[in-house]
């Protein structure tokens, strides 16, 4: 096991992100068709006008996405994806080189281009199962790397085909990403480079997400500081007794700040100024001083 001390940085293509405070990562769609904000931001003036109000509302990080995830998605190809990534990445580079781009792919040869663009960090949402070469990209670049626990294909990892668990759901998903991590250090990743996301709505039911978060200290346990993306997802919509997309904010916040409480670190969203405020908020009265 990785000692404590390894979850208050993580190793990105930027440096070290340090987490004196709770991270947040902005979630920068340029997609036709996801859940939220598909087709919202198609389009490089419009992404970075979204990329420009996320800075300036408190985003560490920016995580660039050419590719839906959500349920009954349709698989995009490695040009199309490319053709969506790519110019974002590189014109928020070149307009805020401080800036830590993160590039959400399941797919190496966009990891690679997105690396030569100034993304600094890999975020995989099949964790290593659907292209372990990312792994080599990120070692070979020196990237920060997010590996989510999910199973299925990118169209079935939203839905409820997998989310068969053990009596004890955590257990699994615990187990599947300590395996993940595995994969990634064999490839030469390091530990200091790897984060963990339990994949809150992915292949997961509603009580399954709900006990990853009331047990997340059993994620943080595996030493790698932890990533949390609750934003609108169903199972917030269903806690909060079906209400649509549009109306899970206050529960998407409930959730990140409950997740601050078990241990996690970063916090992937939608809302940026409103998750910045409850985390600065909560984390003055989590940790005094």
């Amino acid at each position: 096991m990785i000692n404590a001390a390894a979850r208050l940085s993580w190793r990105t293509g930027r440096g070290f992100l340090h987490f004196d405070k709770p991270r947040v990562m902005g979630i920068l769609n340029i997609t036709p068709d996801s859940f939220y904000d598909g087709g919202r931001h198609n389009g490089t003036a419009a992404a970075l006008h979204q990329v420009e109000r996320m800075l300036e509302d408190g985003a560490d990080i920016i995580d660039v996405g050419g590719e839906s995830t959500r349920p009954g998605a349709n698989p995009v190809g490695p040009d199309e994806e490319l053709g969506r990534v790519v110019p974002v990445v590189r014109e928020i580079a070149r307009r805020w080189p401080e800036a830590v781009i993160s590039v959400d792919t399941v797919k190496s040869t966009v990891a690679v281009a997105a690396a030569h663009e100034g993304a600094a960090i890999i975020n995989d949402v099949s964790g290593l199962r659907l292209d372990a070469g990312i792994a080599g990209v990120v070692a070979l670049a020196h990237l920060g790397l997010v590996l989510m626990h999910s199973r299925g294909t990118v169209a079935e990892m939203a839905g409820y085909e997998t989310a068969t668990y053990s009596p004890d759901p955590v257990a699994d998903i615990v187990r599947e990403l300590s395996a993940a991590a595995l994969l990634a250090l064999a490839h030469g990743v390091e530990e200091s480079q790897i984060v963990l996301d339990p994949g809150l709505g992915f292949s997961k039911r509603t009580e399954h997400s709900v006990a990853v978060l009331a047990q997340l200290d059993r994620v943080a346990a595996l030493g790698y500081p932890v990533l949390v993306g609750p934003s609108r997802k169903r199972f917030i919509g269903d806690l909060s007794g079906g209400l649509p997309v549009e109306q899970r904010l206050e529960g998407t916040l409930g959730a990140i700040v409950a997740a601050r409480a078990r241990g996690a670190a970063i916090f992937r969203v939608h809302d940026v100024r409103a998750a910045r405020r409850a985390l600065d908020v909560a984390d003055a009265i989590l940790n005094p001083g």
